[in-house]
């Protein structure tokens, strides 16, 4: 028998799972409690939890599957894991620190199929979605990482913004949602996660009927179909004609504000023209708008893009502002450690297969 993570189950999942198994009730809260509140790292320190419930707990899950391989430290205090799944497939999860809290970007695929040109985390195609659990686990070894500090700091936000395409692991990302948000658990508030997609538009109609108060951004990176689809090999199946009534629809139902992303790419996507165009194409939505510009950071193997220069920067953001479009341009963290999404991941997997070959 397989065992799986028990963090890849939400309290209802777990409070059914133990009374099929002859367990009382009562004890899927005590069992959430010793996970999400004490952060017991082995089922024998859940010490009010009867021997069979533990015995039972140790044959089907493990608490505990994913490895650190590496952590690298930035100045900024910010912390990126390269954590070995049971498969031995690698991932990024990211600790980052902000004035409002500590933050972590977690990973829902290994690997990614989305094919941004100008991405990291794309060099390596997907291999497989992660569960819910080992989503889960990353703001679970985050949190132990802080708690063995002793500073008594706790994760208060989480960007779903790693490698892979969140929306194209629809349903383990949801319970990975359920699991963090649990008031009776790590009680991070929905309103302080926030999930990014590269514009999968029928799952953002999805998401929009979920009624839930997660934040939503979109990758946009350009404001028209031949640019983006030149960078972006997403928008032959979803090109802004499909894209922008979704974000419509999403913005009607649930009335919270939107975040596009977009990456300054030297003289590809930064020109006054694209400002404009970009005004133009969220003009209609400008009320529950706003455009995060992101500073692009080089990867040695998209060597065709370069950073945006300084004036470009300024002048691409004071377009929008003249043309009403909210906009400002992301705080850079981590900035000394690789800190292009996926890049420590893929110059591991480099050095391992050169390794092997030695």
């Amino acid at each position: 028998m397989e065992k799986t993570s028990i963090y890849g189950l939400t309290l209802d999942q777990l409070t059914s799972w133990l009374v099929e198994h002859g367990q009382k009730k009562f004890r899927a809260a005590q069992v959430w409690d010793w996970l999400y509140k004490k952060r017991v790292t082995d089922f024998s320190e859940m010490k009010n939890v009867n021997g069979d419930c533990i015995k039972l707990l140790d044959e089907h899950f493990h608490i505990q599957t994913l490895d650190q391989e590496i952590k690298q430290e930035s100045k900024d205090g910010t912390i990126k894991f390269l954590f070995k799944l049971q498969d031995g497939n690698l991932i990024e999860t990211v600790l980052m620190r902000f004035n409002y809290g500590l933050s972590v970007c977690v990973t829902t695929q290994v690997g990614c199929n989305i094919g941004c040109t100008f991405c990291a985390s794309g060099l390596l195609k997907k291999n497989r979605d992660l569960s819910s659990g080992e989503i889960v686990e990353q703001i679970m070894n985050v949190q132990h990482h802080l708690d063995e500090q002793g500073k008594d700091e706790r994760v208060s936000h989480i960007v779903v913004m790693g490698i892979g395409e969140p929306f194209d692991n629809y349903d383990n990302m949801m319970d990975f949602f359920r699991v963090v948000n649990d008031q009776k658990g790590l009680s991070i508030g929905a309103r302080h996660i926030t999930v990014s997609t590269s514009g999968l538009a029928d799952k953002i109609y999805k998401f929009a009927d979920e009624n839930i108060q997660i934040n939503l951004a979109v990758s946009l990176h350009a404001p028209n179909n031949e640019l983006r689809t030149k960078i972006m090999k997403i928008n032959r199946a979803y090109p802004l004609e499909k894209l922008m009534p979704a974000i419509d629809y999403y913005l009607e139902k649930t009335n919270r504000r939107i975040t596009f992303e977009y990456i300054l790419l030297h003289d590809v996507n930064d020109h006054k023209e694209e400002a404009l165009q970009l005004a133009k194409l969220l003009k209609d939505k400008r009320h529950l708008s706003y455009v995060n510009l992101i500073p692009y950071n080089p990867v040695d193997e998209h060597n065709q893009y370069q950073r945006s220069t300084k004036d470009a920067i300024v002048g691409f953001y004071g377009t929008l502002l003249d043309h009403g479009i909210n906009c400002g341009v992301r705080v850079e963290q981590g900035t000394d450690i690789d800190a292009a999404c996926g890049q420590l991941r893929s110059k591991q997997i480099k050095k391992d297969k050169e390794k092997a070959k030695s």
